[in-house]
């Protein structure tokens, strides 16, 4: 489905809930936030999906558009959401009853919903948001402060190589809507807490460098939490420090979980596609950024994702 054809379909339907993936990104709350509103605007009845598990970087992004508790939606809709196990506690119950539409630009699409529009060119799913928010009518403030928060930080403030010149024209059109952009790229991409900065030091010291330096891996148990004083609202975009490091082309961050499993990061800039390297473990995204979970500990997790980087690299 085009996103032109997207935007006639949520013309068509009413009582919508949208839902976020689980450890959600300003990405998938910024594309909710900004839907929600430009369904309402339509006359819609629109909320998001409860229990989204932000940080306190995206709750002021959520207020008035989370779904009450007696709410009986019609329609669901899915934003950057590629798969099933994605889904938040809440949202799981969702995917049981069917989505009717998901939204997302991931190429690890799993196709779970009836209709699905995807573009996996974009370098964010709020330039897609944006596009069928663009068809339904204007972009309002409203709409625009939330898309910008999905497009900036997916891309890392602009400086990821997913990066476009079409995102920068999404940027620029949302600048134009009259939103403090540098107020956002303040609080999103110039302010770190007291821990973070502990946490980052702590990684400096810990992390571990393969193949000449090429490779850095950081394992974050929950003991250096601990110990940095940090909590898991001080770890926001962890995964994008070590590729900070000169000399760095793939970069992984393993954190530990509860109940036995760790989240990996894979960041790729040197040719590395970590799509296929996290695919290897049940995970997906992009070809220079992507993730997945396993069971273990972190020395266990940091083996198997080794032993993926090079089965792919092997490869070419």
């Amino acid at each position: 489905m085009t996103y032109q054809e997207a935007a006639a379909w949520l013309r068509q339907h009413d009582r919508y809930l949208i839902l976020t993936h689980k450890r959600p990104d300003g990405d998938t709350i910024g594309c909710a936030a900004a839907l929600c509103a430009g369904l309402r605007r339509l006359g819609k009845t629109a909320h998001i999906c409860p229990g989204t598990g932000e940080t306190h970087l995206f709750t002021p992004y959520l207020e008035g558009y989370l779904a009450p508790e007696d709410y009986e939606a019609e329609t669901v809709v899915s934003t950057d959401i590629a798969a099933r196990s994605l889904f938040t506690r809440e949202g799981e119950r969702w995917l049981e009853r069917g989505i009717d539409l998901a939204i997302d630009h991931h190429p690890s699409q799993e196709f779970f919903a009836r209709e699905t529009c995807l573009d996996a060119g974009r370098a964010a799913c709020g330039e897609l948001i944006y596009d069928i928010l663009r068809e339904l009518g204007e972009i309002t403030p409203e709409m625009a402060v939330p898309l910008y928060v999905a497009v900036s930080t997916d891309t890392g403030c602009f400086q990821y190589g997913n990066t476009t010149a079409d995102t920068h024209r999404v940027a620029a059109a949302l600048m134009e809507t009259g939103i403090d952009v540098f107020a956002l790229n303040k609080r999103h991409f110039r302010t770190k807490s007291w821990a973070r900065l502990q946490v980052e030091r702590l990684i400096v010291e810990r992390m571990h460098r393969y193949k000449e330096g090429r490779i850095a891996v950081a394992l974050i148990s929950r003991s250096l939490l601990d110990e940095a004083g940090a909590t898991e609202e001080d770890l926001e975009d962890i995964a994008a420090f070590l590729g900070q490091i000169e000399g760095v082309e793939t970069s992984v961050t393993i954190r530990e979980q509860e109940g036995g499993t760790c989240k990996l990061s894979v960041r790729t800039s040197g040719g590395l596609n970590a799509t296929k390297v996290c695919a290897l473990l049940g995970g997906g995204g992009h070809a220079a950024a992507a993730g997945c979970t396993v069971s273990g500990t972190l020395e266990e997790a940091e083996k198997a994702i080794l032993d993926a980087i090079g089965q792919v690299a092997s490869h070419g």
